[in-house]
C-alpha cells in the first residue's frame, strides 16, 4: 500500500486500496481476513479505540449445528476459518461442542427430532449423560443433546487477536479511532472520507452492525431492521454458596434457546414448549429469555440473555430482568449466583438473518441480522468478497 500522512497528524493512512472496510467488529474483520487471503490491499477503519460492540459482548459461542438453511452453510464455512485463524493468529479456539439441556419432556422431544435430522451432528444424552459432561443441577432434568461441531472462543479477546494478526499482514491495516464522514462514488472507485484523511478504494464494505441505518436508512428500512437489546451478566457463586460452579467446557443451552434457533424451529414439539412456557412461565417469554451459559478463562460464567426489540431503546437498565437471569442461572447450575459484571449488547434484527445490499455503486452494506455473527461472519464474508471480486 502507498501511504501518506493523516490530515490530523495521526497514524499514516494508505492513499489507495482495493478494499476499505468500515467497522472492526467480527463481521468487518472477517471480510478483511477473506480479502487478505486473496492478496487484496485492505484498510479497516473503526470509530472506537478498540472493539467494544456486540462482538465482545456475547457468549464466545460459535454455534454451528443450531443454524439452518444458508446460515448453516455459513456457519460450517466459518468453523473451518475459526480453527485455521486461531492457529495462525495464536488465540485459543476450543472444540468443546455445545450441550442443550432438556428439563421437560417436550424439550427432550425437540432434541430427539433435532438429532434425527442432523445425521450424527447431535447426540441425544440421558439425564446421567448430561450431568457427566456439565455441572448442571439434576433437578427436573430429563436429558439433553451434545453438539460436537460447535466451538468456543474467549469473546473478550478473540476480536482483538484477529485485528492484531491482520495488522501483521503487509496487505492490511486496521485503524482505530477513525470515523467515516462521507462516501463519494466515482468512476470505478469510491472516495472514502475519514476523520484522518481520504482514501480511494476499489470497493467498500460497511459492516457497522445495528448502525447500518445511520449510514443507509433506506437499505435498513427495506430489510426491516430493528435493534435487539440484550441484558447479560458475568456471574460467580454467591458468597453463601456451598460449592463452586465447577468446570464448564461446552456452551450450555436450554429449552428457551430452542425457541430462538432456526435449527429447532421445524420440530412440532417446539410449539408445545412455547405453549407450556406461556402457561407456566410467561415472564420468560415476555422478557425474550434465551437462557445460556459459557465459562470464561477465570472460571466466572457469562449468563444471558434477555431480548427487547425496537428502534430507540430507553437508556435505563432493568434490575428485574437481571434478577430473572440470576434466578434462572441459579436454577440451572444448582448454585446461588451473584453478578460480577452487567452489560447490554445491541445487534441488528430483521426477518431475514443477513443483510447484503449495494446502496451505492461500489459500496456494500453487510450486517448479520439474527444475533449469529460469531457463528456465521466468516462464511458470509467469503460469499460477499467472492461476489464483489
Amino acid at each position: 500500500m502507498s501511504r501518506r500522512t493523516s490530515l490530523f497528524g495521526g497514524s499514516l493512512l494508505p492513499s489507495r486500496v482495493d478494499l476499505v472496510i468500515v467497522g472492526a467488529g467480527i463481521v468487518g474483520l472477517a471480510h478483511a481476513v477473506e480479502a487478505v487471503s486473496r492478496g487484496w490491499s485492505v484498510l479497516v477503519v473503526e470509530r472506537d479505540a478498540r472493539a467494544v460492540g456486540a462482538s465482545v459482548r456475547n457468549f464466545g459461542h460459535i454455534g454451528v449445528t443450531v443454524q439452518d438453511g444458508i446460515a448453516l452453510s455459513y456457519a460450517l464455512a466459518s468453523r473451518e476459518r475459526w480453527l485455521r485463524l486461531g492457529k495462525e493468529a495464536g488465540f485459543a479456539v476450543r472444540e468443546t461442542g455445545s450441550l442443550v439441556v432438556a428439563r421437560a419432556d417436550d424439550e427432550l422431544a425437540v432434541l430427539d427430532d433435532f438429532a434425527a435430522r442432523r445425521d450424527g451432528d447431535a447426540q441425544v444424552l440421558t439425564r446421567k449423560g448430561v450431568t457427566e459432561r456439565v455441572p448442571v443441577s439434576p433437578r427436573g432434568l430429563t436429558g439433553g443433546a451434545f453438539l460436537p461441531l460447535d466451538l468456543r472462543v474467549d469473546q473478550r479477546t478473540a476480536v482483538a487477536a484477529v485485528a492484531a494478526w491482520l495488522n501483521t499482514r503487509r496487505e492490511c491495516r486496521v485503524e482505530w479511532s477513525t470515523s467515516v464522514v462521507g462516501l463519494e462514488p466515482g468512476s470505478g472507485v469510491t472516495l472514502v472520507r475519514t476523520s484522518r484523511g481520504d482514501v480511494v478504494a476499489r470497493r467498500v464494505v460497511c459492516a457497522v452492525g445495528h448502525d447500518v441505518g445511520r449510514l443507509f436508512p433506506e437499505a435498513a428500512h427495506d430489510a426491516g431492521i430493528q435493534h435487539c437489546r440484550q441484558q447479560m451478566l458475568r456471574v460467580a457463586p454467591a458468597r453463601s454458596a456451598r460449592r463452586a460452579i465447577g468446570e464448564i467446557g461446552p456452551a450450555v443451552l436450554t429449552g428457551t434457546s430452542m425457541l430462538r434457533h432456526e435449527g429447532f424451529a421445524w420440530s412440532p414439539s417446539v410449539a408445545r414448549v412455547r405453549q407450556r412456557l406461556a402457561e407456566t412461565r410467561p415472564e420468560l417469554l415476555d422478557a425474550g429469555v434465551s437462557l445460556m451459559i459459557t465459562q470464561l478463562p477465570d472460571g466466572t460464567v457469562t449468563l444471558g440473555a434477555t431480548h427487547t426489540y425496537g428502534f430507540t431503546h430507553d437508556p435505563f437498565r432493568s434490575e428485574a430482568l437481571d434478577d430473572l437471569l440470576l434466578a434462572e442461572g441459579a436454577s440451572l447450575l444448582g448454585v446461588p449466583l451473584r453478578a460480577v459484571e452487567r452489560w447490554e449488547a445491541t445487534y441488528a434484527s430483521a426477518p431475514q438473518p443477513f443483510l447484503v445490499a449495494e446502496p451505492m455503486p461500489g459500496v456494500s452494506a453487510v450486517s448479520v441480522t439474527a444475533g449469529i455473527g460469531m457463528a456465521c461472519a466468516f462464511g458470509l464474508a467469503a460469499k460477499v468478497v467472492e461476489e464483489v471480486a
